[in-house]
């Protein structure tokens, strides 16, 4: 392509980030700090993307936290863990390269952008099947952040899910909320509880929703206030149309922004950080497993857009995966204003003691424990007969761990139930016919895994038997925190859906994030991370905040390579090299 005459506004700046999740934001917060002079395009109208709405976890193994805390072979160990788990479903130079730079990724950002986490020492990886995997320590949690440091941006920060969220409008880590279940019966529950609404109560007066922000959210504003703290624009109602190259570089970008024409130049490159394309009903039918999914978790602006930008550039995809995609298996229901709710089922009910999940032959086809995207990909390998599959329990189970959207302690279910969200019955026989499964097989499912509950031994799937099913159950059930009876009605069960929260077929790049085009050479000026890249771990999940800590590493990288840093150079950043040379 020639460079285009300019009819337009122009906008210079050394680079151009397009999207605002934590992939983006981490690559314009780390050229900020490398002295580069950027903007943050986001076709939105709020900034945060999937990343606002997610946990907030970050994947980083040999993070400085675990070493702070005397584990120093935890590299060598990841290593083994992603050589069983990804094999030959990914490129190994890949997931090599992101072991190497997100340790130091996690560290600069805390050290020179004050992106504060802390460790989850009791997360453990997902797939404890095979080598190498960690017991806790390599999932890092933003720390909380207070929404009202943001100023008039708070305004423009994406929201999470209302469905996880206290009266819709306060947010609330999962630990907490453990705590809360106990409010009327621990003096310590109910003074956090007096704490978190007093203040929510007091946000209300000048605020939509609560400024107290944790998981998701929390490290998107902790990332948005570093970069703006640091020079960088952040511009929301960008949409992109096409790139400019001139002599094979990408230098410029046409959007569309509050109805007219301009143009962005990128002295040093841009950055693609769109989400992929799990909002795209149109690519899902095409890349993802049939039935396709209607719904997804992720934000709307998750289109591919950025993708077919690339495409047209001279980019492409990497190969297709096993699936694709990066599930999460949700329920669906209608909100009061008509929009849909897609509430994923993450780790809330589907570990605990006392629910089963059937096909539609009335019998489990899963250990119900299992990750979410392993849980998914167990829907897909039963054929249709698990798409939807029901989840199944008593009142008892909802009104100790709740059920989807259904809050534990809820007094009355006759909403959801009404609106079809939840099917109700008095026996478990009633229950099939409402679910349209066998009966018969339905109650001998039920009294099968009845016979686990007392010998703790799931014989079918093993439900329990690995820490990561038991750092999910109740531990205050023995012999196994994982299994309990179905035993007194009424009985219920909702119906969960394949759902993408994000895709893993995406550009093909190198170790410096740099896309590469069809012959295999990097694209001058053109970088990519996130979900807009083909994954590094070949599609597989390694662990609680796996997308995010793929996301932020390959942000990282891009940041660092367009400021003159290359990939290979991990020992040092900008403030390093100035001590080096004060010093020197």
């Amino acid at each position: 392509m020639q460079l285009e005459a300019v009819d337009s506004g122009r906008n210079d700046f050394d680079l151009v980030v397009l999207g605002s999740g934590a992939g983006g934001l981490t690559a314009a917060l780390t050229a900020a700090l490398e002295g580069l002079r950027v903007v943050v395009l986001e076709h939105a109208a709020r900034v945060g993307g999937t990343s606002a709405r997610s946990s907030g976890t970050v994947w980083i193994p040999d993070n400085h936290h675990l070493r702070a805390r005397g584990v120093e072979d935890d590299r060598k160990k990841a290593e083994a863990y992603l050589s069983a788990l990804v094999g030959g479903h990914g490129d190994e130079r890949m997931w090599r390269a992101f072991l190497d730079a997100a340790p130091r990724m996690a560290e600069d950002l805390e050290r020179r952008g004050g992106i504060c986490f802390s460790p989850l020492m009791e997360s453990p990886d997902y797939r404890q099947d095979c080598s190498g995997a960690a017991l806790g320590g390599r999932a890092i949690a933003p720390l909380a952040f207070d929404g009202r440091l943001l100023g008039r941006e708070f305004a423009r920060l994406d929201w999470p899910l209302p469905e996880l969220m206290l009266f819709g409008r306060m947010m609330i880590t999962r630990p907490e909320a453990q705590v809360l279940l106990r409010f009327d019966r621990s003096p310590r529950a109910a003074w956090l509880g007096a704490q978190l609404v007093a203040r929510y109560v007091l946000d209300r007066l000048g605020y939509e929703r609560g400024t107290r922000l944790v998981l998701g959210n929390a490290l998107v504003a902790r990332l948005l206030k570093a970069a703006q703290d640091h020079g960088v624009d952040v511009r929301t109602g960008v949409e992109p149309q096409r790139f400019v190259a001139d002599a094979g570089r990408i230098v410029e970008l046409v959007c569309t922004e509050g109805g007219r024409e301009t143009r962005y130049e990128a002295r040093r490159g841009f950055v693609l950080a769109g989400g992929g394309f799990p909002a795209n009903a149109e690519m899902r039918s095409r890349e993802l497993p049939q039935p396709t999914p209607d719904h997804t978790p992720a934000a709307p602006g998750c289109d591919g857009s950025t993708l077919a930008l690339a495409l047209v550039a001279g980019a492409r995809l990497g190969p297709s995966g096993r699936d694709n995609g990066l599930w999460f298996p949700s329920s669906i229901s209608t909100r009061a204003n008509g929009s849909t709710a897609v509430y994923p089922h993450i780790v809330l009910d589907r570990s605990k003691p006392g629910l089963i999940a059937v096909d539609a032959t009335g019998r489990r086809f899963v250990n119900e424990a299992v990750s979410y995207h392993e849980f998914v990909r167990a829907m897909y390998a039963s054929g249709n007969r698990a798409v939807p599959a029901w989840l199944v329990c008593d009142r008892s189970f909802i009104n100790k761990y709740g059920l989807g959207m259904v809050r534990p302690r809820t007094p009355s279910l006759k909403k959801f139930v009404q609106s079809g969200y939840l099917r109700e019955a008095a026996s478990i026989c009633e229950l099939a016919k409402l679910i349209a499964v066998p009966g018969e097989a339905l109650v001998g499912t039920v009294e099968r895994y009845n016979t686990f509950a007392q010998t703790g031994v799931d014989a079918d799937f093993g439900k329990g038997e690995t820490i990561y099913d038991r750092s999910n159950g109740d531990p205050a059930v023995a012999p196994n925190p994982c299994i309990g009876s179905i035993a007194a009605g009424p009985f219920y069960a909702v119906a969960v859906w394949p759902t993408p929260l994000g895709t893993s077929r995406g550009l093909v790049a190198d170790a410096g994030a740099r896309v590469l085009g069809t012959d295999g050479a990097p694209i001058p000026g053109l970088y990519v991370c996130g979900n807009d890249m083909q994954s590094a771990f070949g599609g597989e999940y390694p662990g609680a905040g796996a997308q995010l800590g793929q996301a932020m590493t390959f942000g990282w990288l891009a940041g660092r390579d367009a400021a003159g840093v290359p990939a290979a150079d991990l020992s040092e950043t900008k403030s390093d090299r100035s001590e080096v040379k004060a010093h020197g």
